[in-house]
């Protein structure tokens, strides 16, 4: 894990590289003007997983700091100390230090504390286009607060886009996906064993994954987790309306494109959400 305490942290190439996870790092990116999470291991090639400031990207990219405050707020300031980008918590810790987690999971939380049920923030209930292994879409009941994927405006641009994909609670939790306000694509409500669009072959666990959906008075969430931990595999909702799921390749030392499917597909779209 990489940790940073509640001090000023200068956002220098050489200094923010210091992540001890095996997977990820905290990265810049696009001539350093966003600062996001991506695999380190993964080259040539940048692949991002989470952006930090994907609504205001830098202009000046000298002397800004990323600061964890004594309350537990991990801020990213600039030259003139304006508040570039910042977390947010309902609580406050007096030793607060930020982590990145062998998962790729950005988190706010108490030194002492390593209970994720305590953790002040986290960017896996923050989402980017990337759903990560163990990360959960869905709702919590006792916040309110809902962890949805948006796309990225273009391929060089993590500004949000015109795409969301959400679990729905309108009846029985659906899965679908938005296109703004408007409904786009949906994949039938959850009937206990799936999606009810889904067909059957595909109610059955692969041997790389398996996948968990919660409904209950806390929340309602779905996920899924590898089997294998040296398996590298991402779900990616593309800024021009597909859904894609890769696997890395280390033979080929490239993405390997497992499905590639478009929204407006139905049929499609309900067997890729339920194979992801």
């Amino acid at each position: 894990m990489g940790t940073f305490y509640h001090e000023d942290f200068p956002m220098k190439q050489a200094e923010f590289n210091n992540s001890r996870s095996p997977i990820f790092k905290p990265q810049w990116f696009l001539k350093a003007r966003y600062i996001g999470i991506w695999y380190k291991q993964i080259l040539p090639v940048q692949t991002v997983v989470w952006v930090a400031n994907r609504e205001k990207p830098l202009t000046i990219t000298s002397s800004v700091i990323l600061k964890v405050a004594k309350l537990g707020i991990l801020a990213l300031l600039n030259d003139k100390n304006e508040i570039i980008w910042s977390t947010n918590t309902s609580r406050s810790v007096q030793n607060s230090v930020a982590q990145l987690l062998s998962s790729g999971n950005l988190v706010v939380k108490d030194a002492n504390d390593e209970n994720p049920e305590n953790f002040l923030w986290q960017s896996f209930h923050y989402p980017s286009d990337t759903k990560l292994p163990d990360m959960k879409l869905g709702k919590n009941f006792q916040t309110g607060r809902e962890a949805y994927l948006s796309t990225w405006k273009n391929d060089n641009d993590p500004t949000p886009g015109e795409f969301t994909l959400h679990i729905d609670l309108t009846g029985y939790p659906q899965c679908l996906v938005k296109r703004s306000t408007r409904l786009s694509a949906r994949a039938g409500p959850w009937n206990g064993l799936g999606w009810s669009g889904s067909p059957t072959p595909l109610l059955l666990q692969s041997s790389i994954y398996t996948f968990q959906f919660v409904f209950n008075k806390e929340e309602v969430s779905y996920s899924f987790s590898l089997t294998n931990s040296s398996v590298l595999s991402r779900l990616v909702l593309t800024s021009n309306g597909y859904i894609q799921r890769f696997m890395w390749v280390d033979r080929t030392k490239s993405w390997h494109l497992y499905l590639n499917i478009l929204l407006n597909n139905f049929d499609t779209l309900m067997w890729c959400l339920w194979e992801l």
